[in-house]
């Protein structure tokens, strides 16, 4: 399987950013979101990213200039149907997920790869409303998409060795570092991850310290980038307390127990960087 062409669907946080790396890696790209104004968003932010990229002195104007080139956005889902791998950045609902994977596979070729980016559901449920489910395999990026060196890559109950093989070669012409992992809840990221950042949210909850002194903690302590309230606030609480809702459910341990703190912020519309404000202010 020679990928040629990547197509996303989604062009929000997760979408534009997956778009912008294929487009540099040299796919030609499209991006199509629900109305063309939010995918004309997405192309927006991509030529902003590169724009700071040549600001900073990271990116030059020519590859700039390329990766813009080798981008469109789509208004049809149909339109999708010529590219080799489609890989979905849609909100973490899995009846939505579902229902957009029956959808593509419907639009594209049997030899189609079609990815997910979710961060936690299972992809062998998502996989399920596919025909040829073997295709069917989670791409899970980081945010941003264009900075994060890792792709965890989720392997469903049916997904075929040449799909994982596939997606590896992806990979690596997008300069990313591969895990594999099995569809298990939360996989190994965000089990890990949300374990740390609901631990946090508990400690402000408690009054153990601040949200600046909490990730300055595991910054400077343990060497993380960037501290676990501070990524949550990136990420999204509300994406947060989503994840964290259905682990719980899933594995029934407390460690994945929302906080009263987090569902509270959450309802206060306190999402973090989207809305301005969440343990920090934007």
């Amino acid at each position: 399987m020679e990928i040629q062409s990547v197509g996303v669907v989604g062009a929000g946080t997760m979408g534009h950013g997956i778009a912008q790396v294929a487009a540099q890696a040299g796919y030609q790209t499209l991006l199509y979101d629900v109305t063309p104004e939010l995918a004309q968003g997405g192309l927006r932010r991509i030529a902003e990213n590169l724009q700071r990229g040549i600001d900073k002195g990271k990116v030059k104007v020519e590859t700039r200039d390329a990766t813009l080139g080798r981008l469109r956005a789509v208004a049809e889902l149909r339109e999708l149907a010529q590219c080799g791998m489609l890989i979905e950045a849609i909100p973490e609902d899995l009846a939505l997920k579902q229902a957009t994977f029956q959808k593509l596979s419907e639009i594209c070729s049997a030899q189609t790869i079609l990815a997910s980016n979710t961060s936690s559901l299972s992809l062998t449920q998502i996989a399920a409303a596919a025909s040829q489910p073997e295709r069917v395999v989670g791409m899970h990026f980081f945010n941003p998409v264009h900075i994060m060196r890792l792709l965890e890559i989720v392997r469903a109950d049916r997904t075929s060795d040449a799909t994982v093989e596939a997606v590896r070669q992806v990979a690596a012409r997008l300069g990313k570092e591969t895990i594999v992992v099995r569809d298990r809840p939360g996989f190994a990221s965000s089990r890990l991850g949300l374990a740390l950042g609901l631990e946090a949210v508990r400690m402000v909850e408690e009054g153990v310290a601040s949200p600046q002194d909490i990730d300055r903690a595991m910054e400077l302590g343990y060497g993380y980038p960037m501290g676990p309230l501070k990524l949550g606030d990136l990420v999204g609480l509300d994406v947060r307390l989503a994840i964290s809702e259905y682990l719980f459910q899933e594995l029934g341990s407390d460690v994945f127990k929302p906080p009263k703190l987090l569902k509270d912020m959450v309802r206060a519309g306190k999402l973090g960087r989207k809305t301005g404000e969440g343990f920090y202010k934007y």
